[in-house]
């Protein structure tokens, strides 16, 4: 169940490979439960900075990063010696008007080297009317590119970083069945527009694998071992959830997410909301 040698391929042309079956339609409905459960009986846990590192609050969103169908793809690019790096809910209601500017997620991340991937995992139907992600194929293979901080109010990014003058003819869109994965490369040039369907547009992001020998330049990161060992020993190791919102992984996840405020906005003059 790694990835095919034609599958490696596009993600060495292209800086993305999609789509990969990696959950069914139940298991991805179990993550849109757990969503709407959080999101019901603690109303603004999942807002802001609490739609990242979901995976340390619930144990239904560890799981799903310990997937072996997502690991052996991963392991097919960074290696066998994995880490999960954190993990981020980006989600479109119906009727609102959130986007995400085109980027490189290694702009402000301070991962290096850029031994790492990122996974985004379809937990609905993801298209272009509802705000697909769209790549500009072979941007990977580029330095990093400018990136414009417009923080705007509907920006799903910290920043509102943009790369500006990006041809959205010339961007593939990543068309994604619920259960279905992208992975794409730190790289690439990447963004999403507005949902204009009647439906919640939600992606499940694990926001990076990294490889062990991937050290965060920046500050520090609270990460997982998903495979193989770690003899560097650059980060936090943090426990797997016991339960849903237990005090102690609520701690543990507002430290992570201390940090990586830290890191994202680093050299920054103003603080978005994410």
């Amino acid at each position: 169940m790694h990835l095919s040698s034609n599958q490696i391929k596009q993600y060495e042309q292209d800086g993305y490979v999609a789509p990969i079956d990696v959950l069914s339609k139940e298991e991805a409905n179990e993550i849109r439960d757990e969503i709407e459960y959080i999101e019901k009986k603690w109303p603004e846990e999942l807002e802001g900075l609490g739609r990242n590192y979901v995976h340390l609050i619930s144990p239904v969103f560890n799981k799903i990063c310990y997937k072996p169908k997502i690991l052996n793809a991963v392991e097919s690019i960074i290696g066998q010696n994995i880490l999960i790096c954190g993990t981020t809910l980006f989600i479109k209601n119906a009727n609102e008007q959130g986007f995400v500017s085109f980027h490189q997620d290694a702009k402000y991340i301070g991962l290096e080297p850029h031994n790492w991937v990122t996974a985004w995992i379809a937990v609905t139907d993801a298209n272009e009317e509802n705000g697909c992600m769209r790549m500009l194929a072979g941007s990977h293979k580029e330095n990093l590119r400018h990136h414009n901080q417009k923080f705007d109010e509907n920006n799903l990014l910290t920043r509102g970083q943009t790369i500006e003058n990006v041809k959205i003819e010339k961007t593939n869109p990543v068309i994604l069945k619920a259960g279905q994965m992208s992975l794409h490369h730190p790289k690439v040039v990447h963004g999403s527009g507005l949902n204009k369907s009647r439906d919640r547009r939600i992606g499940f992001v694990v926001q990076s694998y990294i490889g062990t020998n991937v050290d965060q330049v920046l500050g520090k990161m609270y990460v997982q071992l998903a495979r193989g060992k770690d003899t560097f020993n650059h980060h936090e190791n943090v426990a797997i959830p016991s339960e849903l919102m237990n005090q102690k992984d609520i701690l543990n996840r507002k430290k992570a997410n201390d940090e990586l405020s830290k890191i994202f906005y680093r050299g920054s003059e103003k603080i978005g909301k994410y």
